[in-house]
């Protein structure tokens, strides 16, 4: 990534980029190593994608390889932050949640910890990914997971105030709307884009809901074959307020890095105040600010 002299007071963000499977301790010690490696290269904050934690071949392992937030898995990742001093994104951790003894069903939940491992925020996914296309299986989120009930209001970071997502909510532009009213600088879609939607859509919708909120856009994504059952497009990456891809992982596990200027957010707001100039007179209020 070229940095010009100016950037280098900016804050440093790490998009991380792996290839889950069933092993859950394999996977959290690629997921550590990259970590790991963010901070020694200066980031203040790292993203992972959705199911970093594993990505299972069917409902049932799903269900039974799933922890409370309170579980070992997360406990690791609380002493990785603390150990590395910085911000985690956790994109969507297979989540049993209170209701686990009534529902026998899991939260999608994006988990935020700052440098000194506390939970700051936590976001269960409230689109859930029901589909069937061609040439790519079927998805049917809803057997094994309940949909979340509410949005988080955006989190103040060392970066930015951060709007958390999970993957298919991108495709829903109410979501962003309601995040970037309720002042949202930075929108996080951690994801697992399949072999078919991923060429056709993942980076179109990235770069819409970047220039449509005007907020930059952090998407670490599952890449590669997970399992006999399933494999994921990858191409993670981060879009500026403009639209403009500013950092894009390659082929395979790894990390981008990218600067995060919110001087240049404020003042392509400005410029371009597409905000001040909505008519919810004619089509309704899109995104109903959070309270």
């Amino acid at each position: 990534m070229a940095i010009s002299s100016s950037s280098w007071e900016l804050p440093l963000v790490a998009v991380c980029q792996v290839t889950s499977t069933p092993d859950k301790q394999e996977n959290f010690k690629t997921c550590a190593e990259l970590v790991r490696e963010a901070a020694r290269l200066g980031a203040c904050l790292a993203f992972l994608p959705e199911a970093f934690d594993f990505i299972a071949r069917d409902p049932a392992e799903t269900l039974r390889l799933s922890e409370p937030l309170g579980g070992n898995l997360l406990g690791e990742y609380t002493q990785l932050a603390r150990e590395c001093g910085l911000w985690l994104s956790l994109g969507g951790f297979h989540e049993r949640g209170q209701d686990w003894e009534q529902t026998q069903k899991i939260y999608n939940c994006h988990v935020l910890l700052d440098n000194k491992g506390s939970v700051v925020a936590t976001y269960r996914k409230t689109h859930l990914c029901d589909v069937e296309i061609p040439g790519q299986g079927p998805m049917h989120e809803s057997n094994s997971t309940i949909p979340g009930p509410s949005l988080e209001s955006p989190v103040s970071t060392p970066v930015g105030k951060i709007g958390l997502a999970i993957c298919y909510d991108m495709r829903f532009p109410e979501l962003s709307l309601a995040l970037a009213q309720a002042g949202a600088e930075i929108l996080t879609y951690p994801s697992a884009f399949g072999s078919v939607t991923g060429p056709a859509h993942w980076e179109v919708l990235l770069r819409a809901r970047a220039i449509e909120t005007q907020c930059y856009v952090v998407a670490a994504a599952q890449c590669g074959r997970h399992h006999e059952k399933r494999a994921s497009y990858g191409h993670s990456m981060v879009v500026d307020p403009w639209g403009t891809v500013v950092a894009r992982c390659p082929e395979g596990p790894g990390l981008c890095l990218a600067r995060i200027d919110l001087r240049y957010l404020r003042q392509l707001r400005q410029h371009l105040p597409v905000f001040e100039h909505r008519r919810p007179d004619l089509y309704g209020t899109l995104g109903h600010p959070l309270s």
